[in-house]
């Protein structure tokens, strides 16, 4: 047996086990398996992305719900994979070229502008996978996908042409969200709303027929002025109905328009009437419609004014015109004032600018099988983890709007749909010309062109549950077990999977249940700053995952983020905690060493309950008791305390107080006692690293392999079971002395820091106690307080000064003759002051005949439990200041 080196060493542990299991392709899955399947689809991160904290904690939870279900029996497929990430690739090649050519993708052409991508993802892409490797996710690689993969392409394509084919998808010129800087359309669930504060602009319009009446309007863009094509009240609002038919002199590009009135003008906002600006307004639009007003367009597409009639602004970035709109309309005497003004502005989530709303000629899938989406998670066939978001997800399918599907990107999947050249005048497709929809492209090319953009990324990551997998591997693993996501993109894509798994049917029968993406959704957490910030590149608050790494082990890592990460809620990101995961895999190293140093383990320890300690049958209890609660958690997917309820057992109740207790017989003389004490550290050992090994499975690999508590890799180690205790006689009554045990020697330890004495000082003490159980403990109690000596006497008469504590088991004295007395006094008064108040709170609870009423049974007996405790306590106290003059 190889002896474990004195210090844990995460950089020499960790890349000799992860390749380990990749050699003996422990993470391939066998799709031929008889044993029950698991599976988990990986979301899939950007071609060209970079490790962050979200990846870390995200594919943590992954890789411990992968790794537990193996060690459970199953047959795990945890399949990864990338994005090619359309908008932002094609944004970072396009940034590069300006940079670096000072060319846009225009200057080179489609052609040479998917030449230099390829370029960049070759060179950029695929770094992540790397650094997950590095983080210990045990994924099947072999099964590894990419979205522009051909047969993944493929299955894109079909599906644009089925659901083209079934009226599901159309093409139309309609209001979008149009992103000036990506310059391309978005939907609605890529717009995130942000407050901004501004300024609202009153400017007053004259009538037409009434000169020198006007009609004064609050506005937050006066920019967009010239586009205005009515004026518009409230049809309740009298304040104005006479002016109903007449028009008003538009101020900028200065031309009448109507004055209208329509239900959908708040009288309350502003001075109560709206300037109707149909092309740069959703709301505006929709009153165009319905009033037959025209459409004026005056933004170019990367979001400058475009309004020759106003050579002032025409030209100018759209933030810097609304500056300039406002200096004009002061010089006409048009603007009466301007107020600070703070409202909600949409934002593109993807290059972060004040989107702009716009007609534009798109693609749009009207949305299928959405009663059946809300069916499948009401009726909860899935089920989310936390259960609030089911009612986010059914909000959103219950206002659902058709979703803008068509990108003006060039790198991703091409739309498969082509037009006539005769209907494609200057090389733009005109609506109402002949169109062809298919998965080849038209018999005769020659005479078609096809569609210049681009389909919406998450239009082929919404099929990834199923077409990542081959027709086997998909009756094996779908629908796949769980899907571990962000919150976020809840609409992006977790609707849209359970959408196109009900519309599409990948499953082995047309049953819903055979067809869902997944049966559990788990949300996970956003990491923030100290300061509650989302972290991000531009804050600079977000430390990089690889140095961490390579500080703290890759373990160690995973475990501190884990402890901090409670469910439905963010996390505060402290490095501390990631140095304390750290410090916890030197405390399992240092344990694992000790119980080395007394000879081999045992792979199968055989326990002797009749033989058993009181010490060890606490910690085998206390072991029962952690085995519940983490299968407890893992069942609600609450995997902070699963981390929290191991570190507890491992750090406390096993190595600070089981096998410390447990020395006394391990370097006794007692064969028996010894081999029962070095049985149990086994069983309990072993029983700590397989359910640590989900989360931190490097280090539970070496250990499992070097103490050789079993044959194989623990990474198909059954799960420990708990052992049985209902033979043994008195169980409570031994854990009660236990505890005892335990609570006097605390009381032992703050005794002696407070009386300043060092923890490693050898000190005599004397307990003054009656009880018949302590006889028997007597050397394990005088280990745990590290005493010369514990001398039980129950009539001992303390000398003056001697510091004493109050505990189960008796009145503990320090023997300490020059003891301060004065001090004693002091710490003394302070335990009897702190005393009297709990016991004062106790009998007010008691004298409060609401609270007898009204407390369940066992509440109550437990306060007076505490109350006949309190007043012993406070009468020994008592005596013992006594003593002191």
């Amino acid at each position: 047996m190889a002896e474990l080196p004195k210090r844990y060493d995460p950089k020499a542990v960790e890349p000799k086990w992860y390749q380990r299991g990749i050699d003996n392709r422990d993470f391939v899955a066998d799709a031929k398996s008889s044993k029950p399947p698991f599976s988990i689809v990986m979301p899939p991160p950007n071609v060209t992305g970079m490790l962050t904290l979200g990846h870390v904690l995200n594919n943590t939870i992954q890789d411990i719900l992968a790794r537990g279900a193996r060690m459970q029996g199953f047959e795990v497929l945890w399949l990864p994979g990338m994005d090619h990430a359309g908008i932002g690739t094609q944004t970072a090649v396009e940034k590069y070229l300006r940079r670096t050519e000072n060319k846009t993708r225009h200057d080179l052409g489609r052609e040479e502008f998917l030449r230099r991508v390829l370029e960049w993802q070759d060179k950029h892409g695929g770094i992540i996978i790397e650094q997950l490797k590095r983080l210990g996710c045990s994924c099947d690689w072999s099964r590894q996908r990419y979205t522009l993969d051909d047969a993944y392409a493929a299955s894109v394509k079909k599906a644009f042409v089925d659901l083209y084919q079934r009226g599901l998808i159309y093409r139309g010129r309609r209001m979008i969200n149009w992103d000036p800087a990506a310059q391309t359309a978005l939907s609605d669930e890529e717009i995130v709303s942000k407050p901004q504060k501004g300024n609202l602009y009153f400017v007053r319009y004259e009538i037409v027929e009434e000169p020198g009446r006007f009609l004064e309007v609050a506005t937050t863009r006066p920019e967009t002025i010239m586009a205005d094509a009515a004026m518009a009240f409230h049809p309740g609002d009298k304040r104005y109905l006479d002016l109903l038919g007449k028009h008003a002199w538009r101020p900028l590009a200065r031309e009448k328009i109507p004055v209208i009135a329509d239900d959908a003008i708040d009288p309350e906002f502003g001075t109560g009437v709206l300037k109707v600006t149909p092309a740069h307004d959703a709301v505006d639009f929709e009153i165009g419609q319905r009033h037959n007003l025209p459409v004026i367009e005056v933004l170019h597409l990367d979001g400058r004014i475009n309004c020759p009639t106003e050579p002032e602004l025409d030209g100018l970035e759209r933030f810097e015109a609304r500056d300039k709109a406002a200096e004009v309309l002061q010089a006409r005497r048009a603007l009466t004032k301007t107020e600070p003004y703070e409202n909600n502005v949409g934002f593109s989530d993807r290059s972060e600018v004040p989107i702009e709303p716009r007609i534009s000629e798109q693609w749009f899938l009207r949305y299928p099988k959405t009663k059946e989406a809300l069916a499948v998670v009401r009726n909860h066939f899935i089920r989310f983890f936390p259960a609030h978001w089911e009612k986010v997800y059914t909000q959103w399918l219950q206002n659902i709007r058709d979703w803008c599907i068509s990108r003006q990107v060039w790198w991703g999947h091409r739309i498969p749909a082509w037009y006539r050249k005769s209907q494609v005048p200057n090389s733009k497709p005109q609506i109402g010309g002949e169109i062809y929809v298919g998965i080849e492209p038209p018999p005769d090319p020659e005479n078609w062109i096809q569609d210049e953009d681009t389909l919406d990324t998450w239009f082929s990551s919404w099929l990834w549950a199923y077409e990542t997998m081959d027709q086997e591997t998909r009756r094996k693993f779908y629908p796949t077990s769980v899907l571990v996501t962000a919150a976020d993109i809840i609409f992006f894509w977790v609707a849209r999977m359970i959408i196109a798994g009900l519309e599409f049917k990948p499953g082995k029968s047309p049953k819903t249940e055979d067809n869902i993406p997944f049966h559990h959704v788990f949300f996970t957490s956003i990491v923030r700053d100290h300061l509650g910030r989302k972290m991000s590149k531009s804050l600079g608050n977000s430390p990089d995952p690889l140095e961490l790494i390579d500080k703290y082990g890759a373990d160690g890592l995973r475990f501190g983020l884990m402890r901090i990460a409670p469910t439905g809620q963010d996390i505060r990101f402290d490095e501390k905690q990631i140095e304390e995961g750290r410090n916890f895999a030197t405390k399992l190293w240092n344990v694992a060493r000790l119980r080395q140093m007394h000879g081999p383990s045992e792979a199968a320890p055989k326990i002797d309950t009749q033989t058993l300690s009181i010490f060890a049958i606490e910690v085998l209890a206390r072991l029962n008791e952690t085995i519940d609660a983490i299968e407890a958690a893992y069942r609600e997917y609450q995997f902070n305390i699963v981390a929290q309820r191991l570190y507890d057992f491992v750090w406390n109740d096993y190595c600070d107080w089981f096998v410390e207790a447990a020395k006394t017989e391990i370097f006794s003389e007692d064969e028996p006692k010894k081999k029962s004490a070095l049985a149990v550290m086994d069983f309990v050992l072993s029983a700590i690293l397989r359910l640590l090994h989900p989360f931190m499975p490097h280090i539970t690999e070496e250990l499992w392999s070097l103490l050789r508590l079993g044959s194989g890799s623990i990474q198909f180690a059954a799960p420990p079971q708990k052992i049985s205790l209902d033979r043994l006689e008195d169980v409570s009554g031994k854990r009660q002395l236990v505890s005892a045990i335990y609570q006097t020697v605390q009381a032992g330890r703050n005794l002696r820091a407070k009386s300043n004495i060092q923890s490693n000082k050898k000190i005599r003490l004397i307990l003054r106690s009656d009880s018949n159980s302590i006889p028997g403990q007597v050397s394990t109690l005088t280990r745990l307080l590290n005493a010369e000596e514990v001398e039980l006497d129950p009539k001992y008469r303390p000398q003056a000064g001697h510091p004493v504590a109050i505990t189960p088991l008796g009145e503990l004295f320090l023997t300490v003759g020059a003891a301060d007395e004065a001090r004693e006094r002091e710490r003394l008064d302070k335990e009897i002051a702190k005393l009297e108040n709990d016991l004062r709170t106790v009998e007010a609870k008691l004298q409060n005949s609401s609270f007898i009423d009204r407390a369940p049974a066992a509440v109550v007996e437990e306060h007076r439990r505490r109350l006949a405790d309190f007043t012993a306590q406070l009468a020994k106290l008592r005596q013992a200041r006594a003593g002191l003059k």
